[in-house]
């Protein structure tokens, strides 16, 4: 028994010590777009709010369908201190009502209105979760691009370190003047502010994406494989309906169904079913003494009950708020139309400019790298020009750290404009109505 308590002993550091060690390397692990877009849906609050409107839409549309259904209710009350006196009613024990409509015109236009106000909530859920989607990947393709800019970065700073220190050496030798040796320190300078900048966005959109997610902040590593082509898209391309203009659109037309309704209750009649039982009782009162013969204790009754409005003031006001309420619904899915078709001919604009920037960035990077290729060369085979009197002179160890500082900086000027150039595009694609093809390729991958 001792020798297995100390076997254990020393295998409990052991597995301690194990489990530490594979602590970071579930801190953070690789995530992909698709699950990320999947759980910034699921964990949404605009999404989770736009489903409770859903259901509540639901309940309105079953509340308004079951005023034909009879409704049972049940009453019962027995007399705390004996009656005096003939109160006008006759006592009874408990008493059952059924009621139900049986015919009103109104009624029809609150169903068609929650009918409406359903498939707008529907709407608006989807237009939400389209959202979610387009700000979970807007943000995992910004800390991807990012990322990527922060290894270049890290790259000219081991760069920028190297010429500092060959400055030094010349400045030193008095090869260069010191104001050399000073503009090597700025530029190294400046490669480490833009390293702390984007470490700083970094881990703003890691805590953005963690919020969206419900994921640890330091555990989101962006795959870049999991990325779909984003389509080459243009404002030309025909638009579909958007889920959010149409949820406007339906809740204009059930807000118009509402005011219809409303304003019909002022002279539409409603028949409406009753049918009554009341078991009465001569506890406690002396009902009797005021009658010719004896309360019987069974009592019931039914009939159809007809309500012809002839004043109703406060319906006719109604009537007007409804009304009201639909001319701004009406205005409002108009004006949400028209700010999406500005949108759009926004982004197209936006998205040629940038087009034209990514195309720029792009062979500003090649020129940088073919430069960098031939300082390498130079440096390895010389010039080629001789050193006779005229020739130019050698380059320097300094010229390649140059070169490469500048071409990792042309990289990260044309990874940011890609950037730059995706994000329109899928907004673009959202305003488009063009999103469910997006999800639709990214779910597929």
């Amino acid at each position: 028994m001792t020798d297995r308590n100390t076997a254990r002993s020393r295998w409990f550091p052991i597995l301690i010590g194990m489990a530490l060690a594979a602590t970071p390397a579930l801190v953070c692990a690789q995530v992909s777009l698709t699950t990320v877009v999947d759980l910034a849906q699921r964990n949404s609050s605009e999404v989770k709010l736009a489903s409770a409107d859903v259901l509540k839409a639901e309940a309105a549309l079953s509340e308004s369908k079951d005023v034909v259904i009879p409704s049972v209710l049940l009453s019962t009350g027995l007399p705390t201190f004996p009656e005096v006196g003939f109160t006008g009613t006759p006592p009874s024990i408990w008493t059952a009502t059924v009621q139900s409509l049986v015919f009103g015109i109104p009624q029809k236009r609150y169903i068609d209105a929650a009918r409406f106000g359903l498939q707008a909530a529907t709407a608006n859920l989807h237009d939400a979760r389209e959202q979610v989607a387009l700000d979970a990947s807007t943000a995992y393709l910004e800390l991807d691009t990012v990322n990527r800019e922060l290894d270049a970065a890290h790259q000219q700073e081991g760069y920028a370190s190297r010429l500092v220190a060959i400055e030094q050496e010349r400045a030193e030798a008095g090869v260069d003047p010191l104001s050399e040796l000073l503009q090597a320190r700025l530029k190294a300078a400046e490669i480490k502010l833009k390293r702390l900048q984007l470490e700083s966005r970094a881990s703003t959109l890691a805590t953005q994406l963690a919020s969206l997610t419900g994921l640890p902040a330091d555990s989101i590593l962006p795959v870049h494989s999991s990325i779909p082509e984003i389509p080459q898209v243009s404002g030309t391309e025909p638009t579909r309906p958007r889920a959010g203009i149409g949820a406007a659109q339906l809740m204009a037309r059930s807000k118009q169904q509402q005011a219809k309704g409303d304003k019909e209750f002022n002279y539409m009649p409603q028949l409406s079913f009753i049918a009554q039982y009341n078991r009465n009782t001569t506890l406690l009162n002396s009902v009797n003494s005021y009658f010719s013969r004896p309360l019987p204790a069974n009592n019931f009754s039914s009939g159809i009950a007809i309500q012809v409005p002839l004043l109703d003031m406060w319906h006719r006001a109604k009537a007007r708020e409804s009304e009201a309420d639909a001319l701004r619904a009406k205005v409002e899915a108009e004006q949400a139309e028209r700010q999406n078709d500005v949108q759009i001919a926004a982004l197209s604009g936006s998205l040629r400019e940038l087009d034209a920037l990514a195309e720029v960035a792009s062979l500003k990077q090649q020129i940088a790298g073919e430069q960098l290729k031939t300082v390498l060369t130079q440096l390895e085979l010389g010039n080629g020009a001789g050193a006779g009197p005229g020739a130019p002179p050698q380059l320097s160890p300094k010229a390649e750290q140059l070169a490469r500082i500048d071409e990792r900086q042309k990289l990260e000027e044309a990874l940011s404009t890609g950037f730059d150039l995706d994000k329109a595009r899928l907004n673009l694609l959202r305003a488009l109505g063009h999103m469910d093809d997006w999800l639709h390729e990214l779910h597929n991958r």
